[in-house]
């Protein structure tokens, strides 16, 4: 049993884990070893083998969907000007044009993404940018599937800048769902990023929302109920 856990656990460690997984990729893996550890001894005097199994095997899915969870795979990011990458793993959740009248100042494009407790979470910048601003807000912990939970989540938005042509501004926002419970954003105001370059991640299930200025050169590559891969699925394409 215990050599069936650790072949698990080895086979879940060669997946690179991301440093944003600190401290629970450490903290929260003991803790599971340990419940292993002591049901087994306990087990063993007072239960059937059935009994011990399941357990056991369970407490085994669950360390290594911790491990999983914090995974940070390496990518290819397409390198072109044109396009503005997923910037999380996930599915499409909502198409819009809204009003964001606070950065972009204008009629603007927004994609929701939904990121389940089994998609990777990190999240990546959508091109080449200058981080403008960054701004925090506490909020609630609504089910991240409902769009309407990004106007009233914990949130952290990042207010960007291409810095390529054309040089428009861009909305990215991190939203905490109803399991997440922190945002991590690395970001400062007045960085560079490139397009793929990873920034943060929202931890246990989350939302993560692109806005761009809307117009007939701007052509939405997705559509709602898409699975999307950070900083390889293009969501969209300036057609200049």
């Amino acid at each position: 049993m215990i050599d069936c856990c650790l072949g698990i656990i080895i086979s879940a460690m060669r997946v690179p884990l991301t440093k944003y997984g600190w401290p629970e990729v450490v903290v929260l893996p003991l803790v599971v070893l340990a419940a292993i550890v002591a049901y087994l001894l306990v087990g063993i005097l007072f239960l059937p083998l059935w009994a011990i199994v399941s357990v056991e095997v369970f407490f085994a899915i669950v360390l290594m969907w911790i491990l999983m969870f914090f995974r940070d795979p390496e990518r290819d990011c397409p390198i072109d000007k044109n396009l503005l990458l997923a910037p999380a793993d996930g599915r499409i959740t909502d198409i819009d044009i809204v009003e964001e009248a606070d950065f972009i100042k204008a009629p603007a494009l927004k994609i929701g993404i939904f990121l389940s407790i089994f998609d990777a979470h990190i999240n990546r910048a959508p091109c080449n940018v200058t981080v403008e601003r960054i701004t925090y807000k506490k909020g609630r912990y609504k089910n991240a599937t409902n769009p309407e939970s990004g106007l009233v989540n914990e949130s952290n938005e990042l207010a960007l800048v291409r810095t390529d042509c054309p040089n428009n501004r861009l909305v990215l926002r991190q939203i905490s769902g109803a399991i997440a419970r922190r945002i991590v954003c690395e970001a400062s105001e007045g960085q560079k990023l490139t397009g793929g370059e990873r920034f943060g991640m929202i931890k246990f299930g989350s939302r993560t929302e692109l806005y761009t200025p809307a117009g007939e050169n701007i052509k939405c590559l997705v559509r709602i109920g898409d699975r999307v891969k950070a900083g390889l699925t293009p969501l969209v394409r300036y057609e200049y």
